[in-house]
């Protein structure tokens, strides 16, 4: 009998190959270290396990894992024929979205809902970028493969993301709490808990229970760097420009970042932390740049890479970077390149040469497509405040107010409160909101 997975999706290798792909996938779904070399162990065990091959090509495309993506996809392409209709399908639909296509894998999920791997690839959250443009369409996956999940412990995490995307906070940190009770290390869980504590304003419980989980339950987990993330974003939204300088220096320096994260996490703090207002001695993103490198930056394998990549060429003072980003994604097959990051780079060209007023405008009309690049709400909040910054470079106080003033509405936080009395205070107090927003319910 064929070994199979643990949610019992046939496996058509030997038990030795089978079982190191198991661990990798298990190692991926808690989001432990571990899950390339489980399933390169898997391919030198078996060198004709395509499903092995095609999951050393999806975290080498999606996670910056040091791969060689072209040699994966041509070998599990190649011994694709060799394993049952389910991995076939898996294995189509993960060299279709290599090259671009994500169809094959929402048509493979509405069919093989509990193959987990291409479910965690579908959604963005924090180990991919997912494979939708539009969150509702990602929420519908994630909710249509429930019956197949029941109670299981990775689904309840990965559902509570979902949750709170779409507001119901206090959903959201029960289908945490319930995860995280069964399986203290479970990354998908304490990452969503994580989005409740700041989506809500709760900064300093959401801090202390984050410097808790790091160093305890959660200390195995490979994207230390992202929760550390989560935790200086608390400290900048609380004004304490001290504690950030600390966690960088201790956590987040890129050296720290494996593989994109040195983007992600590091360069895009660096970024908001420069914007912050009396930030002082910001340290530069040289090291971030030397850590990811040029491909990354000027021809990121994603549209979320993208808009980070465009951010850290700001930065950097790099106009022929961004000239070259603009340009590369304008002609690139994904519409999300074309669409969103080229605009995007073109946008921060314009600021980078002094003209904050039409980099402004631009910013403004892309204001409802940078949702397509994938990522989190907070992930993507990087432009809103690129934005805000070009609105007050170009003077154009009573729009930077304004945004300013929505961002207030949705959660409490005194760097905004600050940044909000820059702008002076026609028609609003330069204090906190009224209205601040309800922390959730926490166990």
């Amino acid at each position: 009998m064929l070994p199979r997975d643990r949610y019992g999706l046939t496996l058509t290798t030997g038990h030795d190959a089978a079982a190191a792909y198991a661990r990798g996938l298990d190692d991926l779904l808690a989001l432990r270290s571990g899950s390339a070399h489980g399933f390169a162990t898997a391919v030198v065990l078996d060198p004709t396990f395509a499903l092995g091959h095609a999951g050393l090509a999806l975290v080498g495309h999606d996670l910056c894992v040091e791969v060689d993506v072209v040699g994966r996809m041509r070998d599990a392409e190649r011994w694709a024929h060799r394993g049952t209709e389910r991995e076939q399908s898996h294995v189509a639909a993960v060299l279709a979205h290599l090259r671009g296509d994500p169809s094959l894998v929402i048509d493979h999920l509405a069919r093989y809902p509990v193959d987990a791997l291409l479910l965690s690839a579908a959604v963005p959250t924090i180990a991919f970028a997912g494979v939708t443009e539009v969150p509702e369409q990602a929420w519908s996956i994630v909710e249509s493969a429930g019956p197949a999940y029941g109670n299981d412990w990775w689904y309840a995490g990965l559902l509570a993301f979902v949750r709170q995307e779409q507001g119901r906070f206090d959903e959201a940190m029960d289908l945490a709490c319930t995860s995280l009770a069964e399986q203290p290390d479970a990354g998908h869980a304490a990452h969503a808990r994580a989005h409740v504590h700041y989506e809500t304003g709760d900064h300093t419980g959401g801090l202390g229970w984050m410097d808790a989980w790091v160093t305890g339950d959660g200390a195995a987990i490979e994207s230390l760097s992202h929760f550390s993330w989560h935790a200086a974003l608390h400290e900048l939204s609380l004004g304490d420009l001290d504690a950030v300088r600390r966690r960088y220096d201790a956590q987040l320096c890129p050296e720290r970042a494996a593989g994109c994260r040195a983007l992600v996490d590091s360069g895009s703090l660096l970024v908001r932390w420069a914007l912050t207002p009396d930030a002082a001695d910001v340290p530069g993103l040289e090291r971030v740049a030397r850590a990811v490198g040029r491909d990354v930056l000027e021809r990121p394998a994603t549209p979320f890479l993208g808009m980070h990549s465009a951010a850290a060429l700001l930065a950097l003072g790099d106009g022929p970077g961004l000239v070259s980003l603009a340009t590369w994604a304008g002609a690139h097959g994904h519409a999300t390149h074309r669409e969103v990051v080229a605009p995007l780079a073109r946008a921060l060209h314009q600021l980078h040469t002094g003209r904050a007023s039409a980099s402004a405008d631009a910013l403004a009309a892309l204001t409802a497509s940078v949702r397509r690049v994938g990522g989190s709400d907070a992930q993507r909040e990087l432009v809103e405040e690129i934005h805000v910054a070009t609105l007050l470079r170009a003077g154009r106080l009573d729009e930077a107010r304004d945004l300013l003033d929505r961002r207030l509405d949705r959660r409490p936080s005194p760097r905004d409160a600050a940044w909000r009395r820059r702008c002076g205070n026609p028609g609003r107090a330069q204090s906190e909101p009224s209205t601040a927003a309800r922390p959730a319910r926490s166990r």
